[in-house]
């Protein structure tokens, strides 16, 4: 399926993927003319950058726990030691999961590793998200990895092989 992906801020940066390929990166109006008529247009109110990439990644999902919302009136929202809590395996990944989720939300789309625990590894996995650096560029026929920023460099949205992994409400 393809989908374009139109910047109101900045037009001239469109990107038009195909399934999880960048099939093109240019002006809105040529994309749309080229392939309008088949692509569902998805437009936000920002700039389309490569994704980011997280190299701290290993410390962030093996060395904290990121707690579950149901967990907030013990042990907050915000991120601890491990060893502060007592981990299992299931713990692990659900820390993990979590971790990767508030890195979306941030337009990671790759991250440094190597992961040593079987739950984290797993997580890291199954999220899609690149291991080593992100592409610097937004090209033709590369990984549909991108985010998509506000004006204030916040994130709106992060696309990782051409999924919408996150979105801000």
């Amino acid at each position: 399926m393809l989908t374009l992906h139109r910047p109101l801020a900045d037009e001239a940066r469109s990107v038009l993927v195909d399934g999880g390929r960048i099939l093109a990166v240019g002006p809105y109006a040529e994309l749309y003319a080229a392939h309008g008529e088949r692509a569902r247009v998805r437009e936000w109110h920002g700039t389309v950058a490569p994704g980011r990439y997280e190299p701290d990644a290993v410390r962030l999902l093996e060395t904290l726990y990121w707690p579950d919302p149901r967990e907030a009136d013990e042990l907050g929202a915000e991120p601890l030691p491990a060893a502060s809590v007592p981990m299992t395996d299931t713990r692990w990944g659900g820390s993990a999961r979590r971790g990767l989720q508030r890195m979306l939300a941030r337009g990671v789309t790759a991250v440094a590793g190597p992961f040593t625990r079987p739950p984290v590894r797993t997580a890291v996995q199954r999220s899609g998200v690149l291991l080593g650096p992100a592409p610097a560029v937004l090209a033709p026929d590369a990984r549909a990895d991108f985010t998509v920023l506000a004006a204030d460099g916040s994130v709106l949205a992060t696309s990782v092989g051409g999924r919408l992994v996150h979105r801000r409400a």
